[in-house]
């Protein structure tokens, strides 16, 4: 089975964040977007272009985002990029849709703040990058201190050092959902 995953970014994102997702992602043999705002090229805060090379699929819109289309959906950090991304009602109502499909919502880092925007965090066991802890817990999340935590489709990684574990999880827990 042929799985499709989504990472929302938008300028000013983590550049290790969006490369390693989207390339494990198609090492497994995933179908990967990268979504942005109107589907423009942005660039990371250490200069990595989206998209990223000339091999790379064109962006997609946030108008685009369908639930439909997608098993997962992978939000990035970077400070600047979620918190431009979670001002974006249509971002938050597809990851709130993903949520109520109970399809995976997956934030790394500062992605959570995403989660955060769009409601999906409340009751549920989570991890937070230091600089979001409070928002996470204000979200009504119980935080916990942890590399990556996984509560039923919802994903939370602290940092971008356990990338590897984020991913497995991921994979992991899309695999569990598709029984």
């Amino acid at each position: 089975m042929r799985f499709a995953a989504v990472i929302i970014t938008g300028p000013g994102f983590q550049d290790h964040d969006v490369v390693y997702t989207y390339y494990r992602l198609l090492e497994e043999g995933w179908y990967a977007d990268v979504a942005t705002k109107d589907g423009a090229g942005v660039t990371g805060k250490y200069g990595v272009p989206l998209p990223m090379d000339k091999t790379a699929k064109p962006l997609v819109t946030f108008d685009d985002l369908d639930v439909a289309r997608y098993d997962a959906v992978i939000l990035t950090g970077g400070h600047e990029a979620p918190d431009r991304v979670r001002q974006d009602a249509r971002v938050l109502d597809f990851v709130r849709g993903m949520d109520a499909a109970g399809k995976v919502v997956a934030g790394l880092c500062h992605g959570p703040w995403i989660m955060v925007s769009a409601g999906v965090l409340r009751g549920r066991k989570a991890c937070a990058y230091i600089g979001l802890r409070d928002d996470v817990i204000n979200a009504g999340a119980d935080v916990v201190d942890s590399d990556v935590i996984v509560d039923g489709n919802i994903i939370t990684c602290s940092y971008y050092g356990y990338l590897g574990a984020f991913m497995r999880a991921v994979f992991g827990t899309v695999e569990k959902l598709a029984g």
